[in-house]
């Protein structure tokens, strides 16, 4: 597919944001693929997030077959403890048919914010009645408020917390086609897509270069070494101060689960981490980072590229998560999208560094 990810264009764009109606046609093209899945009794797609919508010669998005390729009736592949998780899977570790509507809706909230926002603050801000600030703010004036309010309605519709409560993929697929006002326009055209700029690199620090060589030893020693100083408000260590439940057990699952790193025992590592993330009241963008090595290290490399994910959405400018689902994604084949987050984790870097010296 010559033309990148939903992920690039949304996130990660050289030139111009993807406009408003590329994005509704984006959710009608996922939401067609979704029924043709339907169609042909596949109807769990595995893990949809942005970086699985891929734009071919025309412009056009279509879904990876990564997603396809287990069994439709497995249900154990997400990732787990992740923001963007289905309640169910949460719940019951597995996977159904409706777990792919609510993962649908995280691909709506991508699209109209064009930012990761976790579901649970998205739909804060929808019973707030102030859904319109979860707009991206390029978009201003490329829109009518009642479109983008059935798109929010819709991904509200989605992201229900019980899954008898969301549409079946034929609603959703009724619901937006009407909002497409430009179909006689080539998705090339409304994505203003050209020749693409070749990228120069910019300066890496040592994380940043073992992950674009793909050096995992070199990843592990550089994670060991910095322990979890990058958390906010911690130093060197978690911060379990404030926790008042079951905190001789966090402090234990997290021991073991530092040991087992520490080691290379990364399936033990995997397991301790996985625990830990459920029993914590918040998030661990290191947790998340150590998980993101340890998946590598076993050969699950999707698996790895959510928990960098996650912990990017820990920590929004953490050069240690871009640089994270750099290699991520670069095990993956994806070396475009992978070159973006190296280039961006640089950049973040330099930032930080400016602010110190300032």
């Amino acid at each position: 597919m010559p033309h990148d990810t939903l992920s690039k264009h949304l996130f990660h764009y050289d030139k111009q944001p993807l406009p408003w109606e590329m994005r509704v046609r984006v959710a009608y093209y996922i939401a067609l693929a979704l029924d043709h899945c339907n169609a042909e009794n596949r109807k769990i797609y595995h893990d949809l997030n942005a970086y699985r919508v891929l734009f071919d010669e025309e412009g056009d998005p279509s879904l990876s077959t990564f997603g396809l390729m287990k069994n439709s009736r497995d249900g154990k592949s997400y990732s787990t403890n992740l923001a963007y998780t289905p309640p169910e899977f949460m719940r019951t570790g597995r996977v159904i048919p409706e777990s792919v509507i609510y993962s649908y809706g995280t691909i709506l909230l991508d699209l109209l914010s064009g930012k990761h926002i976790p579901p649970s603050h998205a739909l804060d801000i929808i019973r707030g009645k102030s859904a319109l600030v979860l707009m991206d703010s390029s978009l201003e004036g490329q829109y009518v408020n009642e479109d983008a309010a059935t798109m929010i309605e819709l991904a509200s519709k989605c992201l229900q917390y019980e899954a008898r409560d969301r549409p079946d993929i034929k609603f959703l697929l009724a619901a937006v086609d009407p909002l497409q006002k430009q179909k006689e326009v080539t998705s090339l055209n409304l994505m203003g897509l050209a020749k693409a700029a070749v990228v120069v690199p910019i300066m890496l620090s040592p994380l940043g270069k073992a992950c674009e060589r793909l050096d995992l030893t070199a990843v592990h020693d550089i994670l060991l070494k910095t322990g979890y100083r990058d958390e906010e408000g911690a130093d060197n260590e978690l911060s379990f101060q404030e926790w008042t439940q079951q905190v001789q057990d966090m402090l234990n699952t997290k021991k073991f689960g530092d040991i087992a790193f520490r080691d290379k025992d990364f399936k033990n590592a995997v397991e301790n981490y996985s625990k830990l993330v459920a029993m914590m009241p918040a998030p661990s963008a290191t947790v998340f980072a150590r998980r993101t090595l340890c998946y590598l290290m076993i050969g699950q490399p999707e698996l790895a590229l959510r928990d960098a994910m996650q912990a990017q959405v820990c920590i929004p400018e953490w050069p240690t998560a871009f640089y994270l689902q750099a290699l991520a994604l670069s095990k993956l084949g994806m070396e475009a999208d992978a070159q973006d987050m190296l280039n961006d984790g640089a950049a973040f870097e330099a930032k930080r560094q400016s602010s110190w010296r300032g």
